[in-house]
């Protein structure tokens, strides 16, 4: 494990991070302020590990909003999230949170927090395990009272014995979804929970603490956890520790993690790191909930969405992928030629295909990416306008060019000419007295 040193971190930091930190300890300076890094990205740096995301802390009350206003003033954008007390610091291609020392207590277990400003100690001691306790000092004023590393609750010695520690036994009841950052972070970092931990753990289990979590903040939970695969966690991991935590039936009775789940969302996983073909912006969420919940009942499937607050389009593609992947392997087993793979995927939403070639075998796996990658962004050599040009109209337009790009992609067509041939040809062949078209 490394040392602290301010000024190797403010160097390793990507250039627009580091010039935003700049301009915090520069406005710091000037309003004579103490400003930590805090949590995560303390952690994370005496791993060695590459830091993502920064969080500041400020001590004075009210010093985070007096540096965001003067911050703003010199042309940085500030949004504040007034409920629990931060603010994101925006620049030119970074972002970074800031938020006042503050002291947090619940009205019942998983409530939202309520908060209110109170000292470093007390603000590192209201988190999640003891590694994510500590603080470095950036600014002048935090520097000169030279303590290094704060860091009240052991948690320097629990990263060297690399343990996930809570601060508190009823640090579960108080927020039962800091079970699902361990989940996340254990197998990341090579962590294990401690025994004290898994019986805080245990004990909110019996007392029904994960009952009164809401729906919208688990949600949030295993969005994270798919998300962080882009930065090598194994969802299938995560979801394993949960099951033998004992904590998916805890959030639906009789949710599981089923063995054949597994290596399609471990595959999927691979995919968010580093995705096997170009595509536009997807969620992988949908494609996990998807992979992971195919196997189960459909009424389990029903249940956990809705515990999930998972609603609308994405409730009802991952309630129907499972009968919906059958279908597509059946049409793939069938499609012979590159036109009629392309019929059968080109409407297969981005997520829902993910999955699908997360959860397929080696030989359709290499077909879909290689549909992906040569085949999806292909444009015929004709339009819509050319067969109105030549007499089609209605559904008929739509068939044409798919007959059309079907030949085009199994090079039975090479060129507009060619094209436009096969069209007319499709006219010729409709039957005399048709509407709309060739059929």
């Amino acid at each position: 494990m490394r040392r602290a040193g301010i000024g190797e971190l403010q160097r390793e930091l990507p250039g627009p991070l580091a010039e935003l930190v700049r301009a915090v300890l520069r406005s710091a300076e000037d309003r004579d302020l103490s400003v930590h890094l805090v949590g995560g990205p303390v952690r994370d740096w005496l791993l060695g590990r590459a830091l993502r995301d920064l969080d500041l802390v400020v001590e004075e009350a009210g010093g985070a909003e007096e540096l965001a206003r003067g911050l703003e003033a010199g042309g940085l954008r500030a949004t504040r999230h007034d409920r629990f007390g931060t603010v994101v610091l925006s620049g030119e291609g970074a972002s970074l949170d800031l938020a006042t020392a503050r002291r947090e207590r619940y009205a019942h277990p998983g409530a939202l927090p309520e908060v209110e400003p109170g000292t470093l100690e007390e603000d590192l001691l209201r988190r999640d395990f003891t590694v994510n306790a500590l603080a470095l000092p950036l600014s002048a004023k935090a520097q000169a009272r030279g303590v290094g590393i704060v860091d009240p609750a052991q948690g320097a010695r629990d990263l060297e014995r690399r343990v996930l520690r809570v601060l508190h036994r009823r640090s579960f009841h108080d927020d039962p979804t800091r079970v699902l950052r361990a989940a996340r972070l254990a197998p990341r970092l090579g962590f294990a929970l401690t025994r004290a931990s898994r019986n805080a753990l245990r004990a909110a289990l019996r007392e029904g603490a994960f009952g009164r979590v809401s729906g919208d903040r688990l949600r949030r939970e295993f969005v994270k956890l798919f998300d962080e695969a882009a930065i090598g966690l194994d969802p299938a991991e995560a979801l394993r520790l949960l099951a033998d935590w004992h904590v998916l039936g805890a959030l639906e009775p009789g949710l599981a993690l089923e063995r054949e789940s597994v290596a399609p969302l471990r595959r999927l996983g691979r995919a968010v790191a580093t995705p096997p073909w170009p595509a536009p912006r997807w969620r992988p969420w949908v494609a996990g909930l998807s992979l992971w919940l195919a196997p189960l009942a459909p009424a389990l499937r029903r249940r956990t969405l809705a515990r999930f607050s998972v609603q609308g389009d994405p409730a009802a593609r991952i309630a129907g992928f499972m009968r919906a992947r059958e279908q597509w392997l059946r049409a793939l087993a069938r499609a012979r030629g590159r036109g009629a793979l392309d019929a059968v995927l080109a409407p297969i939403d981005e997520e829902s295909l993910a999955a699908l070639h997360a959860g397929a075998d080696p030989a359709l796996r290499r077909r879909v990416q290689r549909w992906a990658r040569e085949d999806r962004g292909r444009r015929g050599p004709i339009g819509g306008s050319d067969l109105l040009e030549l007499g089609f109209s209605g559904p008929a337009v739509g068939r044409a060019l798919a007959r059309i790009r079907a030949a085009f992609l199994d090079r039975r067509v090479a060129g507009r000419d060619e094209a436009l041939a096969l069209a007319r040809e499709l006219l010729r062949r409709r039957s005399p007295g048709t509407r709309g078209g060739p059929a």
